[in-house]
């Protein structure tokens, strides 16, 4: 998925310097992703042989989680046609995100609306009268998740949408699924606030990735929300926002982040913290300094990359074209 701070294409770097500091031995240690997003770190200590703990306060994200790191081969595939012969349904993602309608919203064509209904519906029946099991369930909605994103009328996230539709958009909706990640068997998932999950989880090796600007994910991503929890929400406003209200998180004010950041901190039963955070983030760089070496042996490495694509298609004046990602490491006394 294009996802606002992914790591996709900062993996190489993360892992290297993890391995670096930590040493490369996964056999029975902890890695947690308390950020966990669309799981692309936490899978890829999941092959790299870790148990794995991921978190994220969004529901969405805990689908994708629950199917990349929850789940361990083999699931059955077979089904995926079925559901992609199923007729569009007028539900709700038609009535209010399709322009046929009469919603005024146009996250997605008539077509992929109804299609999106007809497999999200099904889906929640097959679950309900035991045809799948807990395991496929996530398996198919985190592969529709991730599938119908790719049709999406947007410029990348869902604060807007295109008044026009744009190609990639138009084309018809197919349900394609996520690979199956082979791992530890006890890795686990949790949808839940940072600090909360903290005070109840404990292992070798946290990874945090938080919010680094003002922008909730909440608002950004509120259409894969519904999808995911298909909960009939009322919507307000043009762009058809479902009340957000406890999802909002702390990383996300100036006000609050430093004290969300040195509690976790201080309850966090790790022996290696890894604080993933970029130049221009809410929490200037000596202040997560100061924070980190209240708590143990302090470390920091860097590398430059891209922006994301957002930032150009919402025309924000940046004076470069490249920010610089800082990891963070304590080493927890």
């Amino acid at each position: 998925m294009n996802y606002i701070g992914s790591k996709y294409s900062l993996m190489d770097f993360l892992t290297e310097t993890i391995t670096q500091v930590t040493g490369s031995d996964a056999n029975g240690k902890v890695f947690a992703d308390l950020f966990a997003g669309t799981g692309v770190v936490g899978k890829t200590f999941k092959e790299r042989g870790y148990r794995v703990i991921a978190n994220d306060i969004q529901y969405y994200s805990y689908v994708l989680n629950k199917h990349l790191i929850g789940n361990v081969p083999p699931l059955d595939v077979n089904i995926v046609d079925d559901l992609n012969a199923l007729t569009g349904i007028e539900g709700f993602i038609y009535k209010n995100y399709c322009a046929g309608s009469g919603s005024g919203r146009q996250y997605f064509t008539d077509y992929n609306g109804k299609k999106c209904d007809s497999i999200r519906i099904e889906l929640e029946r097959l679950k309900n009268c035991g045809e799948i099991d807990e395991a496929q369930y996530f398996y198919l909605l985190a592969s529709l998740i991730n599938s119908i994103d790719k049709y999406a009328n947007t410029a990348s996230v869902y604060g807007a949408f295109l008044k026009k539709v744009k190609k990639s958009a138009a084309k018809e909706f197919e349900l394609e699924l996520l690979p199956i990640i082979d791992g530890d068997r006890e890795s686990e998932v949790h949808n839940d606030d940072i600090n909360s999950v903290i005070k109840r989880i404990g292992g070798d090796i946290l990874y945090l990735d938080p919010p680094y600007n003002a922008r909730q994910y909440c608002t950004n991503y509120h259409v894969l929300e519904t999808i995911a929890r298909y909960d009939n929400p009322e919507l307000r406003g043009k762009t058809g926002l479902r009340d957000y209200t406890m999802q909002k998180s702390a990383f996300c004010s100036s006000r609050t982040v430093v004290d969300a950041f040195d509690e976790v901190l201080r309850n966090a039963e790790f022996n290696y913290i890894f604080l993933s955070y970029n130049n221009e983030g809410l929490m200037p760089f000596e202040v997560i300094r100061k924070t980190m070496e209240k708590y143990g042996e302090y470390q920091q490495f860097s590398t430059d990359y891209r922006r994301f694509k957002a930032d150009v298609d919402e025309n924000r004046n940046y004076k470069s074209d490249k920010t610089t990602e800082y990891l963070h490491c304590l080493i927890k006394k």
